[in-house]
């Protein structure tokens, strides 16, 4: 039997209805797009010892997430910050790392400050293939394909410290003070291979180790200036973390130790830690950093206006680690918008070769090992809290996963990029895998 035809007035309310249906289930699936955000992690203790350093950096983090969806967001949308608190107690971060990328579906994670909180995260990164951005300076002997490190190797901060102190101290013997935990005893073991390979005798370093949180530091002073008075010129090198540094920069003064008598050059002491210790008797000391507050750079003012505008407090300072957040999520954002999606295998492979300003007036490169170039600073602490630079490199370090002072490590090497996509690739075995038997 033959249809009746449909009337063209019939037709044309049709095609509009079904046009405007189109057009409207277009419209949800925009405003969806729009409205879906992506989540960014934050892994930083705001309560415990680690405190005193990682707060400053959970606020910054903040900032930078603020100022993104100022611009639009990433990919058109917006980013919300997903904050949670590991209360520097080292199995909780795997737990937090772990709901983070399970329940909060996290694109990225910025966080951690010490080796073993990061030690605690790596395998639940590598297992659900999530990114995180490691932000502070740490002992190398790593490299994961789910890690990007944008603090410092030993060969961006602790070699060159010991290298200053050589030429400009003129240093014949050392202690190696830190906190007991993975990164001071790797640092030293490499810096004790390093000073030995420059001459040193193994009874010019004293090497000592204190639990976090240490508080009583009368008799390690008093033993540390008996170990100067042997008429050699002596220094400090402190892998110290958290809030012992208080009460051990607080010793030194008591017992009268000056800069000019026994230097100390610290690798974890920086602005937000001297906020809350009275400098006088410090300045002089030193710090090893690739960023201080006191660079003057455009970039860096502009940062530091921004900073204090946020958190609507003249006095906050700034710190070396919040640069490295600040480069880490600039380069997120970047690798982002070049791969065209959040797939974190699609960022990964995006991230090697991203190159970003940093705040000390040039650019901070991702290399095919995870690891960022950076410029080596040494700064002598001012009454004021502040620090004057007294060195700097003049050009970009690319850091080091591998330290060429360890028998074990030497010879190894990490590149991410295919087909090679290896974090411990043995030179001369000509294998992946690492270290040889």
């Amino acid at each position: 039997m033959k249809q009746p035809m449909m009337s063209r007035r019939a037709a044309m309310m049709m095609l509009a209805g079904g046009a405007s249906a189109l057009a409207l289930g277009a419209g949800t699936r925009a405003a969806f797009a729009a409205d879906e955000t992506i989540k960014v992690g934050i892994l930083h203790s705001l309560s415990g010892t680690m405190a005193i350093s990682e707060t400053t950096l959970k606020d910054v983090m903040l900032m930078l997430i603020e100022e993104q969806n100022a611009k639009g967001g990433v990919l058109g949308r917006k980013l919300e910050a997903v904050v949670v608190d590991p209360a520097s107690n080292w199995p909780l971060f795997a737990e937090k790392a772990r709901e983070l990328l399970t329940k909060d579906k996290c694109d990225a994670v910025f966080g951690c400050w010490t080796s073993v909180s990061r030690k605690s995260v790596l395998p639940v990164f590598e297992e659900l293939n999530g990114i995180l951005f490691y932000p502070v300076q740490y002992e190398g002997e790593e490299s994961s394909r789910n890690i990007f490190y944008t603090g410092a190797a030993p060969n961006q901060q602790a070699i060159p410290a010991v290298d200053y102190l050589m030429a400009n101290e003129d240093v014949k013997r050392w202690v190696l003070a830190g906190t007991d935990y993975v990164y001071p005893r790797t640092t030293n073991k490499i810096l004790e291979a390093y000073l030995k390979s420059k001459g040193v005798a193994a009874e010019d370093i004293m090497i000592n180790y204190t639990p976090f949180g240490h508080s009583d530091w009368q008799t390690i002073v008093s033993d540390i200036k008996k170990f100067g008075s042997a008429g050699k010129k002596t220094a400090v090198v402190s892998t110290i973390n958290g809030d012992a540094n208080v009460p051990f920069y607080k010793e030194l003064g008591n017992q009268g130790i000056k800069a000019t008598d026994i230097p100390v050059v610290a690798f974890s002491v920086g602005e937000e830690e001297l906020a809350g210790i009275d400098t006088k008797p410090l300045v002089g000391h030193l710090a090893a950093w690739n960023y201080f507050m006191s660079v003057d750079t455009p970039e860096n003012k502009a940062f530091i206006e921004k900073w204090k505008t946020f958190t609507k407090n003249p006095k906050r300072v700034s710190n070396d680690p919040m640069e490295a957040h600040y480069i880490g999520f600039n380069m997120w954002v970047q690798a982002v918008e070049k791969a065209g999606t959040v797939d974190h295998d699609a960022v990964i492979d995006a991230l090697i070769g991203v190159s970003v300003p940093n705040l000390t007036g040039g650019h901070a490169t991702m290399m095919p090992n995870h690891h960022i170039t950076k410029p080596v600073l040494i700064g002598e602490i001012q009454e004021d809290g502040q620090f004057n630079i007294v060195s700097q490199t003049p050009g970009l370090v690319v850091g080091k996963e591998w330290s060429d002072y360890l028998d074990g490590s030497k010879d190894l090497i990490s590149d991410w990029r295919k087909p090679l996509s290896c974090g411990n690739f043995n030179v001369k075995l000509g294998k992946c895998g690492g270290k040889a038997a």
